[in-house]
């Protein structure tokens, strides 16, 4: 898989919400000002030839769907991160983010409790 650019990221972002779009719904989505029919036209044959969109075609017009669900990406872009900017150490992405001014006490202790549910989770799985 590869990674998006900022404008293929935006298209893939609007149709993982509307699940099935024509071009118009998708360039709809768009704050004003809009771009071109023919520039959203040309991100979407890009990211068709990567495999992040396929489409069922009703004579001239297409209804695009996405190829690769958002949770797929997401992961896949946040392994990424991880290796680049954490040495592929979860425990240094999880202290970064702890150490982050910007992170409320009610944030940090949902993620204690996500943390805590998990391992209970694969403590049970290991039984």
């Amino acid at each position: 898989m590869k990674e998006l650019t900022k404008a293929e990221e935006q298209v893939m972002q609007y149709l993982w919400r509307l699940e099935k779009a024509f071009l118009k719904d998708i360039v709809e989505q768009f704050p004003e000002p809009r771009p071109a029919y023919t520039t959203v036209s040309t991100v979407i044959r890009v990211l068709v030839k990567k495999g992040f969109i396929a489409f069922n075609s009703y004579g001239k017009v297409n209804e695009y769907y996405p190829a690769v669900k958002k949770s797929e990406y997401s992961r896949f872009y946040f392994r990424g991160m991880m290796k680049s900017f954490f040495n592929d150490s979860p425990s240094k992405f999880a202290s970064f983010f702890s150490k982050d001014d910007d992170v409320t006490l009610t944030e940090l202790e949902e993620m204690k409790q996500i943390l805590e549910d998990q391992i209970q989770k694969r403590k049970n799985q290991d039984d």
